[in-house]
C-alpha cells in the first residue's frame, strides 16, 4: 500500500495559525487497534528510527515499493531517511509498530504558510488490509488541523487501487482527477458528519473483532490454575467445566499435573495448539512475565483478575501501565487486572470464566460491572429474579477494556436485547455519547453511575463553574443519548425486566387495573408524580367494563374490580384495556382475598396479554402481586415473561424509566447545526491578544490604559469587558457595545460620545459579583453624571476597582444565562437559566453536553422552570425563542472551538421579542497553551 509524493512546492496564502510555524509535532505515542482486533503502537518519528525504516523497506515486495515510488526503489538514500526522520509542525511522520518491529510509517508535508500538506505511507505486505493505513491517516490529519492545514493532497498510480479506496473511505470530502497519467487526490481534512461516521464504523467494527477473542472464545488457559478448591484458579476451572465450555480448557501451573480432571501444563508455552483467550490469576509480581510469554505464544486476548495493581497505589499503577503496554505490543486486548472474570451464556460458547460460586441463567442481557464484588452479587442477584444473561463482563480496573467497547460488542450481538452498565468512572465520554445515541435506538442502556458528590464547586469563580455538577453533566449526558439511569442496582435490575420482557411504551397513558382501592390510588400518585397519565377511559370502554363485571366500584381509570373479582374478571379486563387503544402501557395489582387464588389470576392475565398481542394490540404490562410467590412463577414462566413487583410504586417507578426511554427512541435523529458568521480562527486570536496584553499590563510592560480584564486564580486569565465581547462576536453572538474606560474623565468623554443612557460597570481582579459590591449603575445621562457615578464608585470599592466599562443601556427584557465550563471528564458542559444577580439562588437551570443539536439547544431553554417567561407570561410578548437557542449553539460551539476557555459566563443576555444580546461576559483562559480535544482513534 503506497502513494507517490512529488516534491514539488505548494504555496498559499498562509491562513494557517502564525504560532504553529516552527514547532515540533505534538502527537503522544498511543496504541490502536486494528480491524482484526489486534493491536499497534502509533508515534512520532525520529532520527533512531533510521535502521528499523531501512529494514521496513527492503521487506516491501517489488509491487509495494513499486506503487510507492512510482518504479524500482531497492534501497533507501539519504534524502528519503532525513525526509523520514526530520520532523515539525511542516513535516510530521507517525511511525507503527508492532512489538519491536516497525510496520508502516506515514508522512505528511507542507511547504511554510500553506494550508495544505502532501501526505504519503507505506505499510509492511504483512499487514496490509488491517486498516492500518486508514488509522496513520486519521491520526495525521488530527495532527494537521492542530496547525492550521485543512486539506491533504497526494499523487498515485492508477493500478494503486488500495491506496485510492483508503482516501475514498477515509470519509473526507475527497476529489480526484486524472493527471499527467496519475490519480491526484485531494481531500478536505476537516471533521465533518460523514468524516466522524466513517471512523465511528471502523471503530466500530475493530472493537467487535477484538471481542470476539473475549467473548467467542474458541480455546481458554487458564494460567494459575489451581488443585485447591476454594482457590481463584481452582474456581476458574471448576466453572469453565462445570458450564459446559464449548472448546478446549487448559489449565497452567508449573507444580500441578492435573487440575478439576484435566491435564495440567507448566507453561503457557507448552500448551499444544492456538489459546484464544488467557485468564491469568497468578500472583501480581508474576503477571507481567506471564503476559510476555502468552504475547510469545500467539495468545489472541487477556483476562486479568489478578488484584494489587492501580487500586493499592501509584506503584501499583505503574506496573498496570507495563502489562497494557506489553499486552498492546503483542497485539492482545486485556480485561481487567482486578476483576472476577467474564462469561458468555450463548450455547456455542457457554463460558464461565469467572470464580462466581452461581452459575448464570441463559437469557438477553449484557451487563458490565466496574467493581467485581458487586458483579458477584449481581449474577447471584439475576438468577434469583429470573432475569437470564447473554453475557456479563468484570471490568476491574479498566486498564484497557471498558463499558464503551461492551457497547459496541452488544450493539451487534444477536443474542443481547439490553445493555446494562455499573459505571464508577468514564474512560472517553464523548465516544460513550455517540455509541450509547446510535445504540440506543434499537437497544435499550441503563445504567447507574456511581459517585454524586459536588466537590469542589465551593471553589468555583464563575456562576457558571458553580451551578454546573460533574454529576449534573452524568445526567446530561445520560438523558441526551438515551441511557436510562437508576441510582441502585435493584432499580437496574427493575428496569432490566421491564425494558427485557416487554414491548416498549409508545406513550405515557397508563392503566391500572386493581382489586383494592388503596394500591391502585398509590399507583395513579406515583404516575402523576412520574408525569405519566392515569386518562379517564372513554364511555364505550367503561360500559364494556360495567358489562364484564357490574360490580366494579370504579371503572373510570383506575379500575377497581373489587375484591371478589374472578380471574377471568381480571384476564377480560386486562384484555378489554389491552385492545383499547386507549392506554399505552398497564399495571395490573392484585392483592390475595380468599374468594380468588392469585395463580389463577395469574395465568388469566398472561393469557389475556397473549390474546391481546396476537390481535396486534401488544403493549408493556406490568403487575404488582402481593405475597403470591405461585404467581410471580407464572409470571416468570409466561411467553413474554411479566415484571412482577412487590409495591405499587416501585412498578410505576419502572415503567416510568421505559417510558422515557421510548420517548428517546421515538425522537428523530437531530439535523446538523448549521451556524453562518463563525470565525473559529479569528475568535482564538482575539482570545489570545487579549490575554496577552492582559498579561502585559500586570508585568508593567504597558504605559496605556490597563486593560478591564483581570487575572484569576493562579496564572489564569479572565478576560472581561470588550476583551470578552470581540471573542463572543468572532462567534456570532450579539454583544451590546462595550467601551473600557480608566477614571472618571475617561468616563465623562465617553459618555459624550455614546450619547444616550448608559450604565457604568466597576472592573477589577477581585471583583467577581459586580452588584454586591455596588459596581453597577444603571440610566446615567451625559458625561458630567457617569464622571461623578465614576468617582463616587471608585472611592465606594477602593483599589479593587481598577477601570470600568461603559455600555448603552439596553432595553427591557428576560434577562438569561448562557455559559460553560470545561469538565475535565466530559468536556464543554453548557448551561442555560434565568440570569442577574439571583442565578444561585434561584437555581432554576439545566446543562447539557457539547456538542449541542438545535433540539438539544431548543430543550435546554424550554426546560428551566421559568421558560414560560420566555413564552409569553401575564400578557407579556414572547422573546425570540429562535434567536434565543442561537446563542445556546453559539456558546456551544465557542466551547467546542476554544477549549482553553475553561469557563464563561454570558450573564445577563437579555432575550426580548426583536432578538438576544449579552450585556456582560466573563472567559476564563488557561495559563498555558490551547489544548484541543485529542480525537484520535486510540486504545485507552
Amino acid at each position: 500500500m503506497s502513494v507517490e509524493v512529488e516534491t514539488r512546492s505548494v504555496l498559499s496564502d498562509g491562513t494557517g495559525p502564525p504560532e504553529s510555524q516552527g514547532r515540533p509535532a505534538s502527537l503522544p505515542a498511543v496504541n490502536v487497534l486494528l480491524v482484526d482486533g489486534s493491536t499497534a503502537h502509533v508515534r512520532p518519528a525520529g532520527t533512531d528510527d533510521a535502521p528499523a525504516l531501512v529494514e521496513l523497506h527492503r521487506r516491501l515486495s517489488e509491487e509495494s515499493r513499486q506503487l510507492r515510488y512510482f518504479g524500482a526503489h531497492p534501497e533507501l538514500g539519504e534524502t528519503d531517511l532525513h525526509r523520514l526522520t526530520s520532523t515539525g509542525p511542516d513535516d510530521v511522520v507517525l511511525a507503527a509498530e508492532r512489538g519491536a518491529r516497525l510496520v508502516a510509517c506515514a508522512e505528511y508535508h507542507r511547504a511554510v504558510g500553506s494550508d495544505e500538506a502532501e501526505v504519503a505511507f507505506v505499510v509492511d505486505d504483512e499487514y496490509q488490509g488491517r486498516g492500518l493505513g486508514t488509522i496513520l491517516l486519521e491520526h495525521l490529519a488530527s495532527e494537521a488541523r492542530r496547525h492550521g492545514i485543512r486539506r491533504f493532497v497526494a499523487d498515485t498510480l492508477p493500478d494503486n487501487s488500495k491506496m485510492i479506496e483508503v482516501f475514498q473511505r477515509a470519509g473526507f470530502a475527497a476529489t480526484t482527477r486524472l493527471e499527467r497519467g496519475d490519480v491526484h487526490v485531494v481531500l478536505d481534512i476537516a471533521p465533518s458528519p460523514a468524516s466522524l461516521k466513517a471512523v465511528d464504523a471502523r471503530d466500530q467494527r475493530a472493537v467487535v473483532s477484538s471481542m470476539q477473542r473475549m467473548l467467542r472464545p474458541r480455546s481458554i488457559a487458564v494460567i494459575g490454575a489451581s488443585r485447591r478448591p476454594g482457590t481463584i484458579g481452582h474456581e476458574l476451572v471448576r466453572n469453565l467445566v462445570a458450564g459446559g465450555f464449548q472448546g478446549p480448557v487448559y489449565p497452567v501451573n508449573p507444580s500441578a499435573t492435573s487440575v478439576a480432571s484435566l491435564p495440567c501444563w507448566h507453561s503457557v508455552d507448552e500448551v499444544p495448539g492456538e489459546i484464544d483467550l488467557a485468564v491469568i490469576a497468578v500472583p501480581a509480581a508474576a503477571v507481567l512475565e506471564v503476559v510476555g510469554k502468552c504475547g510469545h505464544k500467539g495468545v489472541g486476548a487477556l483476562v486479568v483478575v489478578t488484584a494489587g495493581f492501580a487500586e493499592v497505589g501509584p506503584g501499583g499503577m505503574s506496573t498496570q501501565s507495563e502489562v497494557t503496554e506489553l499486552a498492546h505490543g503483542w497485539g492482545m486486548r486485556l480485561i481487567g487486572p482486578n476483576c472476577f472474570g467474564v462469561l458468555n451464556t450463548e450455547p456455542g460458547v457457554q463460558m464461565n470464566a469467572t470464580f462466581a460460586p452461581d452459575r448464570p441463567v441463559l437469557g438477553r442481557v449484557g451487563f458490565a460491572s466496574q467493581s467485581g464484588g458487586l458483579g458477584i452479587a449481581i449474577i447471584a442477584g439475576a438468577r434469583a429474579r429470573g432475569l437470564g444473561l447473554s453475557s456479563f463482563v468484570s471490568m476491574g480496573n479498566k486498564a484497557d477494556v471498558s463499558g464503551n467497547d461492551l457497547l459496541a460488542w452488544w450493539d451487534e450481538d444477536p443474542a443481547t436485547d439490553v445493555a446494562l452498565l455499573y459505571l464508577e468512572s468514564f474512560g472517553n465520554p464523548r465516544k460513550f455519547a455517540r455509541l450509547a445515541r446510535r445504540i440506543g435506538k434499537h437497544k435499550p442502556i441503563v445504567a447507574v453511575k456511581a459517585g454524586r458528590s459536588k466537590a469542589g464547586v465551593a471553589a468555583a469563580l464563575s456562576h457558571t463553574a458553580a451551578l454546573a455538577s460533574s454529576d449534573q453533566a452524568v445526567e446530561a449526558l445520560f438523558h441526551q443519548c438515551g441511557v436510562v439511569r437508576v441510582d441502585t442496582v435493584e432499580e437496574l435490575f427493575d428496569t432490566a425486566e421491564v425494558l427485557g420482557h416487554q414491548p416498549v411504551p409508545v406513550g405515557p397513558r397508563v392503566g391500572i387495573v386493581t382489586n383494592a382501592g388503596g394500591p391502585g390510588v398509590l399507583a395513579a400518585d406515583t404516575c402523576a408524580e412520574l408525569g405519566l397519565e392515569v386518562p379517564e377511559l372513554s364511555s364505550a370502554v367503561q360500559a364494556a367494563l360495567r358489562r364484564l363485571h357490574p360490580g366494579a366500584a370504579s371503572i373510570r381509570n383506575p379500575i377497581d374490580l373489587v375484591a371478589s373479582a374472578s380471574a377471568e374478571v381480571y384476564g377480560g379486563a386486562v384484555e378489554l384495556l389491552a385492545r383499547s387503544s386507549e392506554v399505552d402501557a398497564l399495571v395490573v395489582i392484585f392483592t390475595p382475598p380468599l374468594v380468588t387464588a392469585g395463580e389463577d389470576v395469574a395465568r388469566a392475565v398472561v393469557k389475556a396479554t397473549d390474546s391481546a398481542a396476537a390481535a396486534g394490540a401488544e403493549l408493556p404490562v406490568i403487575v404488582n402481586f402481593f405475597g403470591t410467590e405461585a404467581g410471580r412463577r407464572i409470571f416468570q414462566a409466561a411467553r413474554r415473561p411479566v415484571p412482577c413487583f412487590t409495591y405499587p410504586e416501585t412498578a410505576v417507578r419502572a415503567l416510568a424509566r421505559a417510558v422515557s426511554y421510548g420517548r428517546f427512541r421515538a425522537r428523530p435523529d437531530p439535523p446538523d447545526s448549521v451556524l453562518s458568521g463563525v470565525d473559529a480562527n479569528e475568535g482564538r486570536r482575539r482570545l489570545a491578544a487579549g490575554a496577552e496584553r492582559l498579561r502585559r499590563d500586570r508585568s508593567g510592560a504597558t504605559t496605556g490604559p490597563a486593560s478591564t480584564s483581570v487575572v484569576g486564580a493562579g496564572s489564569d486569565v479572565w478576560l472581561t469587558g470588550n476583551d470578552a465581547m470581540e471573542v463572543l462576536d468572532a462567534f456570532g453572538i450579539p454583544t451590546v457595545r462595550t467601551i473600557e474606560v480608566a477614571g472618571a474623565e475617561g468616563a465623562a468623554e465617553a459618555a459624550e460620545r455614546l450619547g444616550v443612557p448608559v450604565v457604568l460597570k466597576a472592573a477589577g481582579a477581585a471583583i467577581v459579583h459586580k452588584s454586591d459590591v455596588g459596581g453597577v449603575r444603571l440610566g446615567l445621562r451625559g458625561g458630567a453624571e457617569v464622571g461623578a457615578a465614576y468617582a463616587e464608585m471608585s472611592a465606594l470599592i477602593g483599589p479593587q476597582m481598577t477601570g470600568a466599562v461603559l455600555q448603552p443601556v439596553a432595553g427591557p427584557g428576560v434577562e438569561v444565562i448562557v455559559g460553560f465550563v470545561q469538565d475535565p471528564q466530559f468536556g464543554p458542559v453548557v448551561l442555560f437559566g434565568p440570569g442577574g444577580t439571583a442565578v444561585e439562588l434561584l437555581g432554576d437551570h439545566r446543562v447539557a453536553v457539547a456538542p449541542l443539536s438545535e433540539p438539544e439547544a431548543r430543550e435546554l431553554v424550554l426546560g428551566v422552570r421559568a421558560s414560560r417567561l420566555l413564552t409569553g407570561y401575564r400578557g407579556s410578548a414572547p422573546v425570540d425563542l429562535e434567536a434565543l437557542v442561537d446563542v445556546v449553539l453559539r456558546v456551544s460551539r465557542l466551547a467546542e472551538d476554544l477549549p482553553e476557555v475553561l469557563e464563561a459566563d454570558c450573564n445577563p443576555a437579555i432575550a426580548t421579542p426583536l432578538g438576544v444580546v449579552v450585556v456582560d461576559a466573563r472567559l476564563r483562559v488557561a495559563a498555558g497553551a490551547a489544548a484541543p480535544v485529542d480525537d484520535r482513534r486510540r486504545l485507552r
